[in-house]
């Protein structure tokens, strides 16, 4: 029998990402090259009725198969569940990634999940009127109708990439506006297909940064000192969340820091100024920004800490570490153009001094805020929960204020019980609010007597 030239197209049989081609080698169609991944096979091509090609070719997809097997048949949406706070996405296999889009115009999540197949609609219920399915070039998107602005707080893969969490929640128009400029969010499972991937990943979609963020209102006598108080997260960033109780660390930390800010201004020793007194979100520079603006005294920003384990409990105060801030000081004489920063100095006409001056501010200032670590530790101890090790240093972002001295307070542990009702009480935030006001009198009692 003679060999018999076949003309085939080039195809793909196998999953997207990996093309089987059938391509003629050049010598009159009497031969064919199999070009896999890279790799090349010639085979020649003949008639009969069982034709050894078919032999051929039949194994080499078996060998394509068994080398990349989760690339051969995408997952499909099983099924997609509305429930609360959660939108619930289960597949019938592993998918490898999946991301989410606000579409502000027409008030919709879009959820693209790739290499998947859809299913069938979903139960829909609080925000989400309708859910639908359909196919996309890359696989599957799913579109939630929503009756108000809602963001997507969160996401979690579970069961090695079959099943989606997403953690939604109401938004203001403005930031639910926001949300959708910030553009796509992408998620990815844990160690899928051997690829060391994170478990999860949080998108926080944050409006951008104006030029001029307006100044909070300052209360108390102008002649006192000025501690600005910050209420940490807010508005789509919810912080850790207790789970035992609900609470949220946004919420918890405002109402810990309008409690501090009212036992201050009962005191009359000091003025206050909050960050946020709504749920807001706020950029870490502008936290501390606003601090610089207002030529604040003292700075502290509150947060609830949290742990893998239940055990973990108590406060702790943390204040900016000498060797994490040198970069810092570096990038804010560069970015002020090394003018005014330190006592009225214009540093951009001393340049060989500019970073000796702003070392010895910081190096101050770090000493200052250690100093008040120190008076805040001693005057909690008797009033609430504090772990022994309660000062401590890092390299935190809010703490970076060359001039001002700053501590983050951790109030406690959202994540263990008795501390989550602790921050959730009335008074525990009386006893959180009294431990830094007994602090503060110190603090500037001991500043003025020094002077």
């Amino acid at each position: 029998m003679p060999n018999v030239g076949l003309t085939l197209p080039v195809k793909q049989v196998v999953a997207p990402g990996w093309l089987l081609l059938l391509a003629n080698d050049g010598q009159q169609a009497a031969s064919k090259r199999v070009v896999f991944m890279g790799f090349s096979w010639a085979f020649r091509w003949t008639g009969g009725a069982r034709p050894r090609q078919t032999r051929g070719m039949l194994s080499l997809l078996a060998v394509a198969v068994a080398m990349f097997p989760g690339s051969a048949w995408a997952a499909t949406v099983e099924s997609v569940r509305v429930a609360g706070d959660r939108i619930v996405v289960k597949f019938d296999g592993p998918v490898t990634d999946a991301a989410s889009t606000i579409v502000a115009g027409t008030r919709q999540i879009l959820l693209d999940i790739s290499n998947a197949t859809p299913g069938r609609g979903g139960v829909a219920a609080g925000p989400v009127t309708r859910v639908t399915q359909s196919r996309t070039g890359v696989g599957a998107r799913v579109v939630f109708d929503l009756s108000e602005p809602t963001v997507i707080g969160d996401a979690q893969f579970e069961r090695g990439g079959r099943e989606l969490t997403l953690q939604i929640q109401a938004a203001s128009p403005a930031t639910f506006a926001a949300a959708a400029q910030a553009g796509t969010s992408n998620y990815f499972p844990f160690n899928l297909g051997g690829l060391r991937r994170p478990k999860y990943k949080i998108s926080v979609p944050v409006p951008a940064a104006t030029k001029a963020t307006p100044l909070p209102r300052v209360d108390g006598n102008d002649r006192r000192p000025l501690v600005v108080i910050d209420a940490g997260h807010g508005g789509v960033d919810p912080g850790a969340i207790s789970p035992h109780t609900g609470l949220k660390e946004k919420d918890a930390t405002l109402k810990i820091a309008r409690a501090i800010r009212d036992e201050l201004l009962a005191s009359g020793r000091v003025r206050v100024a909050l960050t946020r007194d709504n749920d807001r979100y706020i950029l870490h520079r502008e936290r501390f920004g606003i601090a610089r603006r207002l030529k604040a005294d003292l700075f502290i920003s509150i947060h609830c800490d949290s742990a893998g384990t239940e055990t973990a409990t108590g406060a702790t105060a943390y204040t900016l570490s000498e060797v994490a801030s040198d970069k810092e000081a570096a990038r804010l004489a560069a970015r002020e153009n090394k003018a005014d920063v330190i006592s009225g100095v214009n540093l951009d006409q001393h340049a060989d001094v500019s970073s000796i001056l702003i070392d010895l501010a910081q190096r101050e200032t770090i000493n200052a805020s250690a100093g008040f670590a120190r008076l805040l530790g001693r005057e909690a101890r008797p009033l609430m929960p504090v772990k022994d090790n309660f000062h401590r240093m890092a390299s935190l972002m809010v703490l970076k204020a060359p001039d001002t001295p700053s501590v983050l307070f951790e109030t406690g542990y959202i994540s263990n019980r008795q501390d989550a009702e602790f921050l959730a009480s009335d008074g525990g935030r009386e006893r959180i609010a009294q431990s830094v006001t007994r602090a503060v009198e110190v603090h500037f009692a001991k500043r003025l007597a020094a002077r």
